[in-house]
């Protein structure tokens, strides 16, 4: 908790700190270093860069301190002097007028009006924290101290025979006794702002009482208004998001904003912070046990790899001299899946201690803030608390706690064919005879595998020759749902691509040969992944003649008055899609329509005109159901060049429902919705209409 507890400019704990319009804290005597003075008459924007501008930027800055907007405008003025942490420090500005600061941390400029540093607010919250803290941190080296050592501190600069100390100057470490410390650090001067507090054996014992001794947090002199210094905070702006007095209520800026108790906003601010820990904290629980679990794997993997090269290196060894090159590079290859294995994991620990660290030390800080009980302060600091541990929580996201890789190797040496074939060489006296088999077990060529759309393509090869040669394969998929095997394809080709899949499904894939001796074991499984979306265009080789097709067969056109029908290439069978069709051509008087339609729909007439399609149609004005000739579901609104008609199909509810520019109509429910559809439409050439796929759902559609 520490480093939050530190100011960005000077490095040390925060002293006297001040919150600037960004949520950002700087010490006061820090913030007057980095404030820089503006030549008058000259805006920030250009004391960065020459060129004139439009807009009065500095104007824009003084309005930041009272709203939540910022230019976002950063100056960078060049400057040899730095602070500790390598933050530029600038010279004090003698005067406020044409004067800006830069937070430090996110760059953001803004002016000072006449108050100068005076028109931010004191971060009195976090100046309690940071007095805990320094109580804390010297209780726990006192009692350090009295431990090892049980005699009193002595004065540091005495010259013969030292007496106790009576102060300690946090800034110089130095012990000084009465004498000494009116000698060598008078309160007077450059060292008048340095903190005299009592050394640890006098804190203890209650000695040097009320040197540099901080006041209880309880007591501290209640927050007052910035622009009525003599008003306490008493009510919240809900629309600046600060504590306000009654006079910024009757006079001031506030009068017409949306304003609250404080109290309220008080508890409200503390619970949302308690929730959002919670959810972190319960994040940060399971970053531990994850962490457990990946050096569990560690462990795992190098006893695994330990295994698996004796077992390789145990199998090499059985094979004849000729295989001494190809067990070597076997070797290779388990030691690189090995080191990718180590590497991954190592690297995910690294990652997640560190955002383990960062999670630990906000929550720390989080449960000191919730120990204040002074409502203003708090408030001052809360919002900014809130977006810090939601943002944080956020950073847990599905996926962060779960292994990149897994234990084991999916590698596997198969020798005993080859080794059968080298222990039955022999010389031997006219035609070799050896016995006949199956085949083996096919080799899923993964590099080769691969989805598109709904349709998968899978590539095999066969890893030793059998006696009796290979007469075909036999291809098996699933039901997309991890059901029964069904063969897709029977023949002697080693690449097969099946089409018609489900969308957005995972499908198990094997083959198997088999030659006159009969059928062999079936090959590893592979899963392969439909697409989550349909991407697709329109079907030449299915549309009317008289449809024409430009733009990859995205868009179409008509050179017929009479309606023809044009279909997608995609087939959809199972789950909900969407899809849109942008007008590009429109003169008021066609009726196009929208819809799906089977295959073998009528591609002659408007669609819906038969069974086998299911459509809305639509003009200038209106709109209308169709299928199988019957009109339903009239509605107003139509369509004009420009406008976009959207088609959702819901095949789990056997619903269609169309949206002209976003604006709902539907759905509408058939009965006989089941089977396999293709996108359609139908136009003549009074429109021309462009396909757009890879859509998500409708907001409202989404489930």
């Amino acid at each position: 908790m520490e480093e939050e507890l530190k100011c960005p400019v000077c490095g040390s704990l925060f002293k006297d700190p001040i919150l600037l319009p960004c949520s950002h804290n700087v010490c006061l005597a820090c913030a007057r270093n980095i404030t820089v003075q503006t030549p008058e008459g000259e805006t920030p924007l250009q004391s960065r860069a020459s060129g004139s501008s439009d807009y009065d930027y500095l104007d824009m800055d003084k309005m930041s301190l009272y709203s939540e907007t910022d230019s976002g405008y950063g100056s960078y003025t060049p400057c040899q002097l730095k602070s500790p942490n390598g933050v530029r420090v600038f010279p004090p500005a003698n005067h406020h007028r044409h004067c800006s600061l830069t937070c430090p941390l996110c760059h953001r400029s803004v002016s000072l009006d006449e108050r100068g540093l005076r028109g931010f607010p004191r971060n009195r919250l976090l100046e309690a924290i940071v007095s805990r803290y320094q109580q804390n941190r010297r209780s726990s080296a006192s009692s350090s101290s009295s431990s090892s050592s049980s005699t009193a501190v002595k004065c540091q600069l005495c010259d013969r025979n030292p007496v106790d100390a009576t102060v300690m100057c946090e800034q110089c470490d130095v012990y000084y006794c009465n004498a000494c410390q009116q000698r060598c650090h008078p309160s007077r001067g450059p060292l008048a702002k340095h903190r005299l507090v009592p050394p640890p054996n006098r804190a203890a014992g209650g000695g040097a009482a009320g040197v540099g001794q901080l006041p209880p947090a309880t007591a501290r002199k209640p927050a007052t208004c910035v622009d009525h210094e003599v008003e306490n905070f008493n009510m919240y702006c809900y629309s600046c998001k600060t504590p306000v007095c009654m006079k910024c209520l009757e006079e001031g800026k506030h009068a017409k904003h949306d304003v609250k108790p404080l109290a309220v906003m008080w508890k409200q601010h503390k619970c949302q912070i308690s929730q959002a820990l919670n959810g972190v904290s319960d994040k940060a629980k399971d970053a531990k046990e994850f962490l457990v679990q990946l050096r569990n794997m560690l462990q795992q993997i190098q006893e695994n790899g330990v295994e698996f090269e004796a077992c390789l290196v145990a199998q090499c060894d059985s094979l004849i001299e000729a295989l001494t090159r190809q067990k070597a590079k076997l070797l290779t290859k388990v030691t690189k899946e090995k080191d990718y294995k180590l590497k991954v994991v190592r690297d995910q620990i690294t990652h997640c201690t560190m955002k383990l660290r960062q999670t630990t030390g906000m929550m720390e800080f989080c449960l000191e803030v919730l120990k204040e009980n002074d409502p203003s302060g708090f408030l001052q600091i809360s919002d900014a608390l809130i977006k810090r541990v939601t943002s944080s929580q956020d950073q847990w996201v599905k996926g962060a706690l779960e292994p990149k890789v897994g234990p084991e190797f999916d590698l596997t040496l198969s020798s005993d064919s080859l080794l059968q074939t080298i222990l039955q060489l022999d010389f031997c006296q006219g035609k070799v005879e050896s016995g006949p088999s199956v085949p083996v077990a096919p080799l899923l060529q993964l590099e080769k595998c691969c989805t598109r759309n709904n349709s998968a393509t899978l590539a095999w090869r066969v890893t030793a020759p059998p006696v009796s040669p290979i007469e075909g394969y036999i291809l098996e998929l699933d039901d997309g749902n991890g059901g029964q095997y069904r063969e897709v394809y029977v023949g002697k080709e080693t690449v097969c691509t099946v089409d018609g899949l489900h969308f957005n499904s995972s499908y198990n894939a094997r083959v198997k040969a088999y030659n006159v001796i009969g059928v062999g074991p079936y090959s590893k499984t592979v899963v392969l992944k439909t697409s989550d979306v349909a991407w697709f265009t329109f079907d030449p080789s299915t549309a009317h003649r008289d449809i024409v097709l430009t733009n990859e067969n995205l868009t179409v056109s008509c050179s017929s008055y009479d309606d023809r029908v044009v279909l997608g290439t995609a087939a959809f069978s199972k789950g909900i899609h969407y899809w849109e069709v942008r007008i590009d051509r429109y003169d008021n008087h066609p009726d196009p329509a929208f819809g799906v339609a089977r295959i073998n729909t009528m591609k002659d007439m408007m669609l819906g005109k038969d069974d086998k399609a299911w459509a809305m149609y639509v003009d200038n004005n209106r709109s209308w159901f169709m299928h199988n000739n019957s009109h339903t579901n009239r509605a107003e609104g139509g369509i004009t060049k420009g406008s976009t008609v959207g088609v959702l199909l819901d095949l789990n509810k056997h619903t269609l429902t169309f949206y002209i520019n976003k604006v709902q109509h539907g759905p509408t429910a058939f009965e006989n919705l089941e089977g396999v559809f293709v996108p359609a439409v139908s136009l003549n050439r009074n429109v021309q209409a462009t396909l757009l796929t890879g859509l998500d759902l409708p907001k409202n559609a989404k489930q």
